[in-house]
């Protein structure tokens, strides 16, 4: 019986054993990666070249790099040095979207150094070429040089991870067409954080620490020049979501939408700064080249010192400007400064009485919660070239005037006495006189880029700019308004969307008007150049243009392109064009023209995409517009007005004004 006993005890024993070295087996086998492989000690350890070379066996690996690795290490003659694989260096770990790394790399504060890659005919080019999530932290790559042709980064050409607290110096280049080459990273789309670096940047869309960043990037810096083409930043060429607390120090040039800290931004910039300066053809600023206010562009509390920094080897106002007291106060004051330092407060607004108070504005314009009221007609014949780069919260005319705004810098986009009104912005009771204004996009004699209101205001004098000019407004975005306002002069555009009261208008026209002359190449009209349709939904109503208007092909008297709303309106002034030439309208794009006019004998034109056609006598006929349900009275003369109605006329004698103008 104790035999018996003592065989069964032997066989339990010996299957829990096998069960134990299943175990075993099982629990290694959850360590293997997609293909069945288990890393070794040594993989996790880097302490020589061919360990990193190594990683490419283990993508999905932790790996750490044990001390410095340099041109006397053991294996860069062979995989990073001039001489490695054929004269290409070393090759990108992760090498595309198919074969990418997605562990985690841990540097330990040690540094990589002389790393040499030129690969000018392959995309994803850095130490790691492809990364798809992980981290990458804590490392250096130092006295680098990186060629590649598409994504190219002194850490990693396109990362979908995080690199933190890492750094790249050196020299990064790429190819000369559609290419995306940062100092550290070419695009980002997660997180980039307390990274830096220092490294010679060349390429097309070009970034001093990122080209193309649709991820995070903060508190990091670059110092080293940045030449590209178009999306060219000292520290980001292309940002599509979130820098802060981040800066820039090195020159900066390129050719289109070129800036000292952002090529081109419609995300957002905030508690940054640059200091380096930029040179560039179109779309050029000491902070940001050009701000897409319209697809979320936001820029807060960034500056760049006006007093040192040089735009095409000038001192030049742009978004984010800054008299040097000004910058150097914010710097040392955690990047703050208190407008009740500045300026007294009245009922709740901060009182504006000379141009000295005006120009405060540089620094808090940007406050949506701050309101002002002028106090007193200003005259800027003495301040050339300044203007107010963006308002976001009021600004109350008070019934007075700002006058002699001159401003010639061709390059630069979003111009007007106010650059950008914020959605939160507001502009009443001021006239803009006697302006002489020359910018790139988005130029308006009063506002260059509208998401606010405007109300009873006005702008006199020239206004000139490439595309979307207006003699008030240049761009009136969706959801903002124009109201109780004209502009009289004469607008100038070389390419389209040219107007003698808004450029492009995506929101509201009404109750006003224009007179002057208007000239473009494409897309012009009288009033507005180019009303918008689909989710713009413009509205032009209860509004006329006498302005004379010239261009070459969509061009109307009152409207240029319709694919909005036209009612209640009309216009007289001359029309000369080439084709798609229209009395009222030029061409309509599925929009809508109702109750609106247009004389045939003053404008040349018998045809009209939309609007009746009158003669200069029906014209003056009050008839032609009561029949049309205006609301409309005649009055004495022209200098009677009756408010109670939205327009007048003195029948036979005027045309229909509109009740509330001078």
């Amino acid at each position: 019986m104790k035999r018996i006993f003592s065989s069964k005890i032997d066989g339990l024993l010996t299957k829990f054993c096998i069960f134990l070295i299943m175990a075993a087996l099982i629990v290694g086998m959850e360590g293997c990666d997609g293909n069945g492989y288990t890393p070794t000690s040594k993989d996790l350890e880097i302490w020589d070249w061919y360990d990193l070379d190594d990683i490419r066996d283990n993508l999905y690996g932790d790996h750490t790099l044990m001390n410095d690795l340099d041109s006397t290490t053991a294996g860069y003659a062979k995989l990073a040095s001039e001489a490695a694989n054929g004269g290409r260096g070393w090759q990108p770990i992760g090498s595309s979207e198919y074969d990418f790394f997605n562990g985690n790399f841990d540097g330990q504060g040690y540094e990589i150094r002389d790393l040499f890659i030129n690969r000018p005919g392959e995309d994803y080019v850095g130490l790691f070429g492809y990364a798809y999530s992980g981290d990458i932290q804590d490392i250096g790559v130092v006295n680098a040089t990186v060629i590649g042709a598409k994504w190219v980064g002194g850490l990693v050409g396109f990362i979908r991870g995080t690199v933190i607290n890492s750094y790249s110096t050196g020299s990064v280049s790429g190819a000369e067409y559609d290419t995306y080459v940062g100092g550290l990273v070419g695009r980002n789309y997660v997180t980039v954080s307390n990274c830096h670096s220092s490294c010679t940047v060349t390429g097309d869309h070009v970034g001093g620490l990122v080209a193309d960043n649709y991820g995070t990037i903060s508190n990091s810096y670059s110092t080293g020049s940045v030449t590209g083409n178009e999306r060219v930043g000292g520290l980001v060429g292309n940002n599509g979501d979130t820098v802060s607390n981040s800066y820039s120090t090195g020159s900066v040039t390129g050719n289109e939408r070129v800036g000292g800290l952002v090529g081109a931004n419609d995300g957002t910039v905030s508690k940054s700064y640059s200091t380096g300066n930029v040179s560039g053809t179109t779309g050029v600023g000491g902070l940001v080249g050009v701000n897409y206010y319209g697809s979320g562009g936001t820029v807060s509390n960034s500056y760049y010192n006006y007093d040192e920094v040089l735009i095409n080897d000038e001192n030049i106002i742009t978004t984010g400007a800054l008299f040097n007291e000004d910058f150097e106060q914010w710097m040392a004051n955690d990047k703050f400064l208190d407008v009740n330092d500045r300026l007294p407060q009245e009922d709740g607004y901060y009182i504006v009485n000379n141009v000295t108070d005006f120009k405060q504005l540089l620094a808090f314009g940007e406050k949506a919660t701050l309101k002002f009221r002028l106090k007193a007609d200003l005259d800027l014949g003495d301040e050339p070239n300044f203007f107010i780069p963006c308002l976001a919260g009021e600004f109350d005319g008070n019934g007075h005037k700002i006058s002699n705004l001159s401003f010639n810098f061709g390059f630069v986009y979003n111009v007007g006495l106010f650059g950008y009104l914020a959605p939160s912005g507001n502009v009443t009771g001021l006239a803009a006189e006697n302006v002489d204004i020359t910018g790139d996009e988005s130029v308006g004699g009063l506002v260059g880029f509208n998401m606010g209101t405007v109300e009873n205001s006005s702008s006199t004098g020239s206004v000139t700019g490439q595309g979307f000019v207006g003699g008030l407004v240049g761009y009136d975005w969706y959801s903002s308004d124009v109201s109780n306002s004209y502009f009289t002069g004469t607008v100038t555009g070389d390419r389209s969307s040219v107007g003698g009261l808004v450029g492009q208008n995506g929101g509201s026209v009404s109750n006003s008007y224009s007179s002057g002359s208007v000239t473009g190449n494409h897309v012009v009209g009288g009033l507005v150049g180019s009303n918008l349709g689909a989710y713009l939904v413009g509205t032009v109503s209860n509004s006329y243009s006498t302005a004379s208007v010239t261009s070459d092909h969509n061009i109307g008297g009152l409207v240029g392109q319709n694919a909005g709303t036209v009612s209640n309106s009309y216009s007289s002034g001359s029309v000369t064009g080439n084709a798609v030439v229209g009395g009222l309208v030029g061409s309509n794009h599925e929009g809508t023209v109702s109750n609106s006019f247009w004389d045939t004998q003053t404008s040349g034109q018998t045809t009209s995409s939309g609007g009746i056609g009158k003669t200069t006598v029906q014209m003056k006929s009050i008839g032609t517009f009561s029949g049309a349900a205006w609301n409309i009275i005649a009055v004495g003369g022209p200098g009677e007005h009756n408010i109670t109605y939205t327009w007048n006329i003195v029948v036979s004698t005027t045309y229909p004004f509109l009740s509330w103008q001078p």
